[in-house]
């Protein structure tokens, strides 16, 4: 008696195979591409070693969509990509078309629609950020406010390719990051100025203790027996937010002190210098909403100061590496103050980031 072959069985553990999701000229050119070159902004063409090729089309995407925004470039990408589009990692759409004479058509949908084309080559991708007001629990600033009106002011650097290199802004609204604020051209990012303000009544009622000291990265909270509660040792504390995070009763959000900060010179890229976190450039800058005009006013001067000094193909990290921090803050006309003064000393065993390092 032959036994039956096994079944194959359907879960939902897991994601799908992305490969099952790939288009027609993807699954013929897999492993396969040769080149990629921008023919125009926002346009890249990929080339197969059969000669095939590969159209992307990048669009810039506000990150908190509404369903109207998804069925919108569904129904684009049935009409002009086989189906096919996906979304980056910096927020961005892009539509992966087989055929060149779809391109010209989709470009001209897009501006129909005032969906913006760009971001590729030497030019300003979209930001990426974080929750904000919006949702996150312990934000000190919101993140899609901030990130709109920056854009608005950037916009030309979206839509051409006007930049010495690329440029990658990100936004976190406290420091915790969820954005890619640590390694960015630019980054925004939410401080809090003032230690957790303890309800000693609630602590012990909506979360436990041991978990909210537990969850202090600098040991900043020790345990209050006498109100059955905890302290708070405010020499200590790096106002993160954690211990809010275990306990409601561990308020940390402050209207009238929370801020944000600029950091400038962080990259991923192993090319030309090693990959670099970034440094504080302005330590504070208040909430201004709904345009927080001083924060667009110093991200543009940074991204100015930079396209107007640094050479071709080079990075926020590898300009100021190339004319030194002094140079920066005189250039850019940020006041250096004593509270840049810890960020340049980092620590050797803890920042080998680069992938060419072998202890």
């Amino acid at each position: 008696m032959t036994a039956e072959a096994p079944k194959k069985v359907k879960t939902d553990i897991g994601p799908p195979n992305y490969k099952d999701m790939l288009s027609p000229v993807l699954t013929r050119n897999y492993g396969k591409w040769d080149y990629h070159e921008v023919v125009r902004p926002g346009v890249m063409k990929h080339t197969s070693e059969t000669g095939e090729g590969l159209y992307t089309v990048r669009v810039g995407s506000p990150r908190l969509v509404s369903l109207t925004f998804v069925r919108t470039i569904c129904e684009l990408a049935d009409k002009y990509s086989d189906g096919v589009l996906r979304f980056t990692s910096r927020n961005n759409v892009e539509f992966l078309l087989g055929e060149e004479k779809n391109v010209e058509p989709l470009l001209q949908e897009l501006e129909e629609k005032k969906l913006p084309v760009g971001g590729v080559g030497n030019s300003m991708t979209n930001i990426v950020h974080t929750q904000g007001w919006l949702h996150c629990h312990t934000p000190a600033t919101d993140a899609s406010g901030i990130v709109k009106a920056v854009m608005d002011d950037l916009y030309e650097h979206f839509t051409h390719t006007d930049l010495p290199s690329k440029l990658r802004i990100s936004m976190a609204c406290c420091l915790n990051m969820c954005g890619a604020v640590h390694c960015s051209d630019i980054a925004i990012l939410g401080i809090h100025r003032t230690p957790p303000r303890i309800d000693h009544e609630r602590v012990a009622k909506t979360g436990e203790i041991p978990s909210i000291i537990a969850s202090c990265p600098t040991a900043a909270i020790r345990p209050d027996p006498k109100n059955k509660s905890v302290v708070v040792a405010e020499d200590r504390c790096m106002y993160c937010g954690n211990c809010y995070t275990m306990s409601p009763a561990m308020e940390i959000i402050d209207p009238k002190n929370d801020g944000i900060a600029i950091m400038v010179g962080g990259k991923v890229s192993n090319a030309r210098i090693e990959p670099e976190f970034s440094r504080l450039a302005i330590p504070f800058l208040p909430n201004n909403p709904p345009r927080w005009p001083e924060v667009v006013e110093a991200t543009r001067n940074i991204v100015e100061v930079w396209a107007g000094d640094a050479h071709r193909g080079e990075r926020v990290a590898e300009w100021i590496a190339r004319i030194g921090w002094e140079s920066f803050f005189k250039r850019t006309g940020i006041p250096f103050s004593d509270k840049h003064i810890d960020d340049f000393i980092f620590s050797i065993p803890t920042m080998r980031s680069t992938t060419n390092f072998k202890w």
